[in-house]
């Protein structure tokens, strides 16, 4: 599976020379908020788009990365960049739906069930959509697309099979309504908290499990607080890369374009780089001493369980059922009726 020839070669020299006769010679240091630690998708996508960017301007501005919410949470990075004191910001995808609902199409469970789907909606005519509908309700612009793989379940107490045993399992999940309707549709009551505190409440047992990808549960070193994990594929996770609009408008149009040609060569990254990464983090979790099983029946029970108890909730938000049957369409995938 090869995403990688979308991307562009770039001539360092040739960009230093075009942005040296344009004049553009005061450099600009950005900074660039990420959730997660070191070693994950986000970190993965944010250093290809540094790297990419700096080639594209000569080298004349910088970004610098700033890792594990040092520049606060998810969320408020979104305010922060809508307001124009943060400039770029790479989060998951649920932390942008609370300021842009409908985003939340591509959260819903089980609506993307690979990585070739969740390519094909991003980079096409569904994630045009969203992005300026991204732009107009939130003041950020969405500039790449991160792929992190499906949101497997951890836990510290016992293998994850069937729903039942879901029941009597603390589980963290995000301040989204989507995905804590999605436990409840399972028999569970997650509880909500935020990306920053969560290791500490794993260790600490105020929380027995929690729900990120592979790449993210490695990054992180959940291993060393988790024992058992169920191969879930509810949620796939899309972490895009942000840049404050405000921000994005005070450059001149060769920042800008590169800023844009950047943020595509680190979305074709991203793809290339879960799919060549993913099978080894898993063994690797495995010889560290985690537990892989896999969730009994999840077609019939699992998402029959979460289509049917949670997409109809938020039609409405996401911009309507005929929103998602066009989505299932293009999928090759049968409507809701």
């Amino acid at each position: 599976m090869k995403f990688a020839g979308k991307l562009v070669a770039t001539t360092g020299l040739a960009v230093a020379l075009l942005f040296s006769a344009a004049g553009d010679v005061s450099a600009k240091n950005f900074k660039m908020a990420l959730g997660d630690a070191a070693g994950g998708t986000q970190d993965a996508a944010g250093k290809k788009f540094v790297e990419e960017f700096e080639a594209r301007t000569g080298g004349q501005h910088s970004i610098k990365m700033f890792h594990n919410g040092q520049l606060g949470s998810e969320q408020d990075t979104v305010n922060d960049a809508a307001i124009g004191t943060l400039d770029f910001s790479v989060l998951a995808i649920n932390n942008i739906t609370p300021f842009s609902p409908t985003v939340g199409v591509l959260t819903l469970p089980y609506m993307i069930l690979s990585l070739e789907e969740a390519v094909q909606l991003t980079q096409g005519d569904v994630g045009k959509e969203l992005t300026e509908n991204t732009l107009r309700d939130a003041g950020v612009r969405i500039v790449a697309w991160s792929y992190a793989g499906y949101r497997v379940l951890s836990n510290s107490k016992k293998p994850i099979k069937t729903m039942a045993d879901l029941e009597d399992i603390v589980v963290r999940v995000p301040k989204n309504e989507i995905m804590i309707d999605t436990y409840n549709s399972w028999g569970n009551n997650p509880t909500p908290m935020a990306w920053s505190e969560t290791f500490t409440a794993l260790q600490q047992g105020v929380v027995d499990g929690q729900d990120t990808p592979y790449i993210t549960i490695h990054a992180m070193k959940f291993y060393e607080v988790q024992k058992y994990i169920t191969n879930l594929r509810y949620l796939f996770l899309l972490e895009p890369i942000i840049v404050s609009e405000s921000v994005f408008q005070d450059q001149s149009e060769d920042v800008q374009s590169a800023i844009l040609e950047a943020g595509k060569a680190a979305t074709a990254f991203s793809a290339q780089y879960l799919a060549d990464t993913e099978a080894a983090l898993k063994a690797d979790l495995i010889a560290k001493g985690m537990q892989i099983d896999d969730p009994a029946n999840e077609e019939k029970e699992w998402i029959e369980a979460a289509t049917t108890n949670v997409w109809p909730k938020f039609y409405d938000s996401i911009g309507g059922k005929e929103k998602v049957n066009a989505i299932l369409t293009s999928l090759g995938r049968p409507a809701v009726e």
